[in-house]
């Protein structure tokens, strides 16, 4: 039986019996000493496993990987702006897409799922992925890895073109992120960090601001119909006056830092079109994913913190 068949027949398997990670079979099905993971929508580089394989000459490399980006050709310009938000210095709701290192080698505390290359002795030694931990796999497989002693390394050259999914498919992906990022912090509570705590924040922030704002406009905060007379003359200064301002001044500076952050960034597909759009794109991944943590709060609340997450269609 060749190996392609035995990780089908794995595959298989795992879709019967729902606890069998599919990459625990295929690293089961495989015996090279180099392992390396990518996904099913990206455009693989031709010297990308060379780029990636040579680094495995230095003993401390346990891992290495790369960014990976939209292909500016080959994407519609809502896909080039997700890649530009994704690649914000700032805002990068919950994803590690575009990061680039400071030097040719650089030392990650993460690497991404659809680029990346262990040893497979670092694999086994760690019992491989989680079971039933479908996109939160990678996240937990890097922090055991840290955790034994090992490094994990990124190269800034080794990039991997990967086609992003339209917006509305972002929108759940990136949802079920901050779902299980969350229910893998739980599991592994070194993975909490402080942002995750103000992403969680933002969905409640933001309702309250606009509660506040329709609150002020009800109670004379706002001259109409001259509504750009904001002098103290005109509304005089109090909580009415403070709601309606209080959130458009939010919304000012929330888009000069997501401008900022996708100028800064990393992504090919940057354009003045792409960063001035890409404050949208944004605003929707951060509701989305702190949605997806405060869902993943509240199962941890009542009891149902599974870990098995799925934003793919199988049909």
């Amino acid at each position: 039986m060749s190996g392609l068949e035995m990780i089908r027949e794995g595959r298989l398997l795992r879709l019967q019996v729902c606890v069998l990670s599919m990459m625990n079979v295929a690293i089961e099905a495989t015996n090279s000493e180099l392992i390396l993971f990518t996904d099913d929508d990206v455009i693989v580089p031709e010297d990308w496993v060379a780029k990636l394989a040579h680094w495995f000459e230095r003993e401390d490399v346990a891992g290495v990987g790369g960014p990976n980006f939209a292909p500016v050709e080959e994407s519609t310009l809502w896909q080039r702006v997700i890649d530009v938000a994704f690649c914000s210095t700032i805002y990068t709701a919950g994803t590690n897409y575009g990061k680039v290192g400071d030097s040719e080698l650089t030392e990650v505390n993460q690497l991404p799922g659809v680029n990346s290359a262990y040893r497979r002795s670092v694999l086994e030694q760690v019992g491989g992925f989680d079971e039933g931990a479908i996109g939160a796999e990678d996240v937990m497989l890097d922090h055991r890895i840290r955790m034994a002693g090992h490094k994990l390394w990124t190269d800034r050259t080794a990039v991997m073109w990967h086609r992003r999914r339209n917006l509305l498919r972002v929108k759940k992906q990136i949802g079920n992120y901050g779902l299980v990022r969350t229910l893998a912090s739980h599991q592994y509570p070194e993975l909490h960090t402080f942002t995750h705590t103000m992403t969680a924040a933002f969905p409640p922030l933001v309702t309250a601001a606009f509660a506040f704002f329709f609150w002020g406009l009800l109670n004379g905060g706002l001259a109409w119909p001259e509504f750009w007379d904001i002098s103290t003359e005109t509304i005089p200064m109090g909580w009415p006056r403070a709601g309606v301002h209080t959130l458009l001044s939010l919304i000012l500076l929330y888009n000069l830092l997501a401008w900022f952050g996708s100028a800064k960034g990393n992504s090919p597909s940057k354009t003045s079109k792409t960063i001035f759009l890409s404050s949208i794109v944004t605003y929707t991944l951060h509701w989305n994913y702190g949605m997806g943590v405060l869902r993943g709060k509240w199962r941890i609340l009542t009891g149902g913190a599974g870990l098995q997450i799925d934003d793919r269609s199988r049909d």
